[in-house]
Order: structure tokens, then C-alpha cells, then sequence
């Protein structure tokens, strides 16, 4: 038993590539300014600090340049993805009259307990991935025999939720991590995110996507270089709802993106972003909570307001976090291909070329399963991974139970460099004498 634990599990930031010293830096600017202090420390208002609305709309626009302007009125703060999601379900759905949830199979597996508590418990089906991302025709016949069942039943109307202006009840939820998937590293393909956007219109679907990893990109060859690494290389699907077929069927439109500075600033700030119609953004913001308590993360709020007006967010992004996770990540599949390859282990590999994100999903030979490995590692190796049947979307009666037995989801931002070559070495060894 080696006694330093190496840990591949945990989906968090190395902390010591967060920006503790520009934060402390921003509080004090903040805190020492009663024009900004005052209504920092306040409730401030339901859709979030009016400057980090507009500087954030600016910045994604650089980013993601869409085909149309983002305003600050599509923007809502958010206390993180997270709490976002839950918001937006209990906003945007009734528990009966929304039909499904469907998740893109494996899933980001700590986004479960949200439906259940969300009232879809026994009602949140798994969509396979495909190699562009999504089964469609496997969603397509869900959405279908849903429509079908709800038809029989009468279900036509909202049974929980009365009417209210800032909100829309739709009839079906798709829940995707559609670039730099969690955990398959997947990103779905334009002219899916097209279809599933054409799928969301026919059956009034509301697809959710967690666009925390999109920034967080670089070359899958080592030391090559994107030719556009401060673009992105293809659009969200709530921005492609702006311009397919002539743009959304309605106010609301049919996709919000849950953003994050939790994998660029940290976690603990717990601090987001909702990007969505006009309509839904505003009606994000109308949830009882923020009613009640104001925005979500208000103080926090004008700290980040400091990094991004001055551009050291995009600096430290440039600089710091994808060189450090990018050579992170060229370390750990290099130790992959030197090591566990040669024992028949397979490697999802990028799409065009581009990786990004927090991880690396691996696929072991048959017989071996994920679970006994993990428990093997644990053990004799003192290295902390995780199965992949943790990753299954859970509930869905329909869905086999072993379908991720054989797989791993190997995380390369937490660990320390020197770890991952070193735990790479340590899964060898578990897992040599099984093969």
C-alpha cells in the first residue's frame, strides 16, 4: 500500500490554479467602495447585478460569437449550475404534466437528485449517446410514445403549477452536458444540436445544457494549437434556437444555458449564469427564492463584476487554466497510451481535434469490471477512481443496468502533475494480473 493517496475521482479544480489573490484584490475594491458595497451587501435585484448581466453578455458574445447580439436581458445570475437547474425546474415544470426528463446516458449523475426533487422520480428516461453526442431516433421514439401515453390519459394541461406570466410549463425536459461532456468527454455534433433543437420545437421540450467546460479548451496533440483557442468551434444549442428555421417558434424559446465560474474561479463563489429568451431569463429570476432573497449571489457577484470588466478573467483563462489543465490532460493520456493501452484499455478520443474540459473516459478490457478495479485500486494502490456505472442516468426501468460496468471516468484537473503519471502506473498494476 503506497502511503500518498493519488485521487482521479474528485471533478474539482486544482486550487491552486484558482485566482485567490485577484479575488482578495476585487473584495477589497468592492468593500471600499460604498457605491458598489452598499447594494453589494444588499438583496440586490432578482435577475442579478445589472453590470456583471451586461459585462457577461459582452463576454460570452466574444466567445460563442453568435449569429445575433446577446443583451443583458438574456442574462440571469445564478447561484451556480446547480442551483440553477433546480430553479429553472421549478420554474418551467409540473410534476404531472411534464411528461419525461430525459438525460444524455452516461450523465452528470449528481443531476438526478434535482429531478427527484423536482417530482420526476421513476420519470427521467436515458438517451443514449451516439458518436455525435445523442441518439436522436432513440429520443425521437421516447418523445413520441410519451406524446402518445399523455394523449390517452388527457394529460393536455398543467395539473400543479397555476398560470403565471413569467413562466411557461413544458412538456418534456432534455438534460445534456453537450461539449466536454461529463463523463464521456463527448461533444455533440452541430448537426445534432440542429435536430435535437428541431426534436425540442415538435414535442415542447425545454433542453437544459450545462456549458461549464466550454472554455476550457485546447489541442488534443501535444503541443499543437488550436487556431482559434479564444472562439468557440461550435455554438451552443441556445444559440443555435436563435437561428434555426428562422429562430425560435415562440418568446420563450426552447434551450437555456446553465453557465458556471466554478471550473474558472471556484466553487465556493457559487456564482452562474442563466442564458436564455428574454422571457425565460426573466422568468429564472421570478423563482420563489429570488423573490424572497434577491439574486442568488449577490456580494459574490461583484467581486467576479471586477475580474471580467477588467479582463483578467479572460487573462487568467489564456494564461493560467488551459495551459495548466491542457498540459494536465497531455499527461495523463500520454501515461494512458504508454501504459494501460498495451492491457487493452481503449481511450475516447476528441472531436476535431479539440479536447477540453476536466476528463478522460476509459473503457477496460472484458471481463474486467469497473467496480472491482476501483475496489482493487483502492486497496492495494491507495488510488481513488471512479466506476462507470455511477454515471448511469438511474431510474430509467428501460435502461440495462451494466451498460458502464467496463468503464472509468479518469479526472485530470484535481490531481497534482506528478500524480497522474504516477496513478496511471498504479491502475497498471491493478490491473495487469486480470488481464
Amino acid at each position: 500500500m503506497h502511503s500518498e493517496r493519488i485521487d482521479l475521482s474528485a471533478g474539482w479544480p486544482n486550487p491552486t490554479l484558482l485566482p485567490a489573490p485577484e479575488l482578495l484584490r476585487s473584495a477589497s475594491t468592492v468593500l471600499t467602495d460604498p457605491s458598489i458595497a452598499h447594494p453589494a451587501l444588499g438583496y440586490g435585484p432578482d435577475e442579478g447585478h445589472e453590470p456583471l448581466r451586461v459585462h457577461i453578455a459582452a463576454w460570452l458574445e466574444s466567445f460563442y460569437q453568435p449569429r445575433h447580439p446577446i443583451s443583458s436581458q438574456r442574462i440571469c445570475i445564478t447561484g451556480g449550475a446547480s442551483q440553477n437547474l433546480a430553479c429553472v425546474l421549478a420554474v418551467f415544470t409540473d410534476p404531472i404534466y411534464t411528461r419525461n426528463v430525459w438525460q444524455v446516458d452516461p450523465t452528470y449523475f449528481l443531476a438526478g437528485r434535482m429531478f427527484d426533487d423536482a417530482g420526476f422520480a421513476g420519470r427521467v428516461r436515458a438517451v443514449p449517446e451516439d458518436d455525435e453526442g445523442i441518439d436522436l431516433d432513440f429520443l425521437e421514439r421516447g418523445l413520441r410514445e410519451a406524446e402518445r401515453k399523455a394523449t390517452a390519459e388527457g394529460n393536455d394541461t398543467p395539473k400543479i403549477k397555476p398560470p403565471r406570466a413569467w413562466r411557461k410549463i413544458y412538456k418534456h425536459v432534455i438534460y445534456a452536458v453537450p461539449t466536454f461532456a461529463n463523463p464521456s468527454t463527448k461533444t455533440m455534433s452541430l448537426h445534432h444540436r440542429e435536430q435535437l433543437m428541431r426534436l425540442a420545437r415538435e414535442y415542447d421540450a425545454l433542453v437544459v445544457t450545462d456549458d461549464v467546460y466550454d472554455l476550457l479548451q485546447w489541442s488534443s496533440t501535444v503541443g499543437g494549437e488550436l487556431a482559434s483557442p479564444d472562439r468557440a468551434f461550435v455554438p451552443r444549442l441556445v444559440d443555435v434556437d436563435r437561428y434555426l428555421d428562422g429562430g425560435p417558434v415562440d418568446e420563450w424559446g426552447h434551450a437555456m444555458s446553465n453557465g458556471s465560474f466554478s471550473k474558472l474561479i471556484g466553487p465556493g463563489a457559487r456564482t452562474g449564469w442563466a442564458e436564455a429568451s428574454e422571457k425565460m431569463a426573466y422568468g429564472i429570476s421570478q423563482v420563489g427564492s429570488s423573490r424572497s432573497g434577491g439574486a442568488p449571489s449577490q456580494m459574490t457577484s461583484t467581486f467576479i463584476d471586477q475580474l471580467l470588466q477588467s479582463g483578467f478573467l479572460n487573462q487568467h483563462i489564456r494564461d493560467t487554466l488551459r495551459p495548466a489543465y491542457a498540459q494536465r490532460y497531455h499527461d495523463l493520456t500520454s501515461a494512458i497510451q504508454e501504459h494501460l493501452v498495451p492491457l487493452g484499455v481503449t481511450i475516447e478520443a476528441p472531436t476535431n481535434g479539440v479536447a477540453g474540459g476536466y476528463f478522460i473516459w476509459i473503457t477496460l478490457p472484458a471481463p474486467l469490471l469497473a467496480a472491482d478495479v476501483v475496489q482493487r485500486a483502492d486497496r492495494q494502490e491507495n488510488l481513488r477512481l471512479a466506476p462507470g456505472d455511477v454515471f448511469q442516468v438511474a431510474g430509467d426501468p428501460q435502461a440495462a443496468e451494466d451498460r458502464f460496468t467496463h468503464h472509468l471516468r479518469l479526472c485530470f484537473a484535481w490531481a497534482e502533475p506528478r500524480d497522474l503519471t504516477e496513478g496511471v502506473r498504479r491502475l497498471a498494476r491493478v490491473i495487469e494480473p486480470l488481464v
